[in-house]
């Protein structure tokens, strides 16, 4: 029941995602900064995609994804079909990850630490749509400011 509805939040998510990117009306916008707001949307987007191949892709799709965060803020101008195409992927590696897992497997330790101590495999999935909420409420708020 869970894997469902974590599947549907982060379908729903990446998608409205891909949309955000779509919609900035200039795409030189995408990786505007100023005013003291260090993260354009391209490199939340880009620290979006790192987080959920590294988090979910990797561990339980076994995809073989290497992560590379620091260039995940560093790099620029990546062009909105790129991204797109990275987002769509996304969406695909997580759906099948995500398949992988049983509802047994979510009350496991996750594999990883990733904060000051352990977590279930269920808290860390729960996480990891928060986090995607969040940075998608700054890519949304960044946008409008900049097309209005």
């Amino acid at each position: 029941m869970l894997i469902e509805t974590l599947k549907s939040l982060f379908d729903s998510d990446l998608n409205k995602l891909k949309s955000e990117i779509e919609l900035y009306q200039n795409e030189n916008k995408i990786w505007h900064i100023q005013n003291g707001i260090t993260n354009s949307a391209g490199n939340l987007c880009l620290h979006l995609i790192g987080n959920l191949n590294t988090y979910i892709g990797a561990e339980f799709g076994k995809t073989g994804y290497i992560r590379n965060r620091p260039l995940e803020f560093s790099l620029k101008n990546v062009p909105r079909g790129e991204l797109i195409n990275k987002i769509e992927e996304t969406i695909v590696i997580v759906n099948n990850a995500l398949n992988n897992i049983s509802e047994e497997e979510l009350k496991k330790e996750y594999p990883l630490l990733v904060f000051e101590t352990k977590t279930s495999t269920e808290f860390m999935l729960i996480h990891l749509t928060t986090h995607l909420a969040y940075h998608l409420g700054q890519i949304n708020y960044h946008r409008r400011l900049l097309d209005s």
